[in-house]
Order: structure tokens, then sequence, then C-alpha cells
């Protein structure tokens, strides 16, 4: 990852010192979709192909895509979209789209010990150097298949995918493990491109615990050192007696 060095004064209690600080380097792209401009995206300029292969399906714009290129600010996106668009305002303030998404079916499991393994591979050397990027990573198989660092949480989610993707693996038997916060819209994500588990370092919310039970995701938050929540599904970790009696479903 594209990182950058600065001059900054650093402060502590014992005193004031110039440092030299290592930060991420944002950039702007062009995401072309069948020939026409649909967004700009603020990125991270790594990774490209898999970003924009992941942001088409991850919108759930398309289920596949037929051919992918990045030059410069650009990324092209050539796909086959399957019926209208409506726009609306995503977590970042961003525009996406609102698409309705199938149930995500498979029969993955995992060990809570898996979980725990999963979180632990959340993190690169961009994320660590700089406290500023996001990171996801993707799973195939219980196998580690891509890792991703970039400004914006979304992004990273998005080239994991596109990885994914552009390599033809089976969705369904995929993990995707993230830094970033998940409220309705990053879960969405998931369940456009058919991963059946989330594990998230951060929090959730009423809305993405809601998509997150109504698309068939076991959705797993707050996954830090010896302890995570499960928050839809459990019986993929659980085992099939699990349950969530007495939570209350998010409305």
């Amino acid at each position: 990852m594209n990182l950058a060095t600065v001059r900054a004064i650093q402060v502590r209690s014992s005193g004031a010192e110039e440092i030299q600080d290592r930060v991420a380097v944002e950039g702007k792209f062009r995401l072309f979709l069948n020939g026409t401009l649909f967004s700009e995206l603020v990125a991270s300029g790594e990774q490209l192909a898999e970003l924009g292969a992941g942001f088409v399906v991850c919108q759930g714009l398309a289920g596949e895509v037929e051919e992918v290129t990045a030059d410069g600010q650009d990324i092209r996106v050539t796909a086959l979209i399957d019926g209208g668009l409506v726009r609306e305002i995503i977590s970042t303030g961003a525009v996406g789209t609102r698409r309705p998404f199938r149930p995500v079916r498979t029969d993955l499991t995992l060990t809570p010990g898996e979980v725990f393994s999963i979180t632990r591979e959340i993190e690169t050397d961009a994320w660590r150097q700089t406290g500023g990027v996001h990171c996801s990573v993707l799973f195939h198989e219980h196998a580690l298949q891509v890792k991703s660092s970039d400004v914006g949480r979304h992004n990273t989610v998005d080239k994991v995918i596109g990885h994914a993707v552009l390599r033809g693996l089976d969705r369904s038997r995929c993990v995707l493990g993230c830094t970033g916060r998940q409220p309705r819209d990053m879960v969405a994500k998931a369940a456009h491109a058919g991963i059946p588990v989330v594990i998230s370092r951060a929090a959730s919310t009423d809305l993405g615990i809601a998509a997150a039970r109504e698309a068939g995701i076991t959705l797993v938050c707050f996954s830090r050192g010896d302890r995570f929540t499960i928050y839809s599904h459990p019986e993929r970790i659980l085992g099939e007696d699990a349950e969530l009696g007495g939570v209350k479903e998010a409305k």
C-alpha cells in the first residue's frame, strides 16, 4: 500500500518533539460501468481491478463481471446489469444503490477457535503503521486468500470480494473479516456477494443486525482478544441447537 512520510510534532506529558510519521495516501477514482460514469470513489490506489469488480457485485448490480480494467484514475467494469437502480445515501455519505438481496445459503461452519484465528489476521503492515486505514481479509475453505488495506472500510470489503469474483471462488464457502463497523449497507455487501459469515473487530447497528438476520448471514462483531458477540445465525459457529432466544429482532 502506498504510504507517505510527513513531518509532525508529537506531544507527550514529558514534552514535544518533531517526528517523521507514516500516513495513508488518499486518491480519487472514476468507476465506469458498461462505458458510463457510475460513481467516483475515494480510495487507496491498489487492487483497483478488484475494487471495481467487488463494487459492482457488492452493490447488487450484477452477480458476476465480464471484464475489469484499471488505467490511471479510471476503473472500467463490464457486467450484465439486472433490473433498475434505486440510489440511496450510504453510511459514508456517498451515493450507493438499494437492491434486494437473496438469502445466503451454505453448509459452511466454523469453530470458535477459527473465529479467533481469522480475527488475528485482520491487520496489515499499513494498518499497524498508520492507524489510519481499514483492513479486510477473505478466507475460502478455511484458508486465507487475500488481505486489503484502504482509507475506506467499504473499499476493503469490495477489494477482497472482488478478488473472489475475479478468481471464480465459491463465495458461499467464504468468510469475510474486517476492522470496520457493520451498518446495513456493509452487511448488504456481503449479502449481495453471497458471503455467509462476517467477522468484525467493531460494532454493528440495529439495521445491520436486521439485514444479517434477513439475509441469512452469521454476523460476528466485537471480535477482540478472547471474546466475540454473535448477532445472527449462531448455528454456523455453535451448532444446530444454538438460538438467540430472548434477543429482540431489530426492526
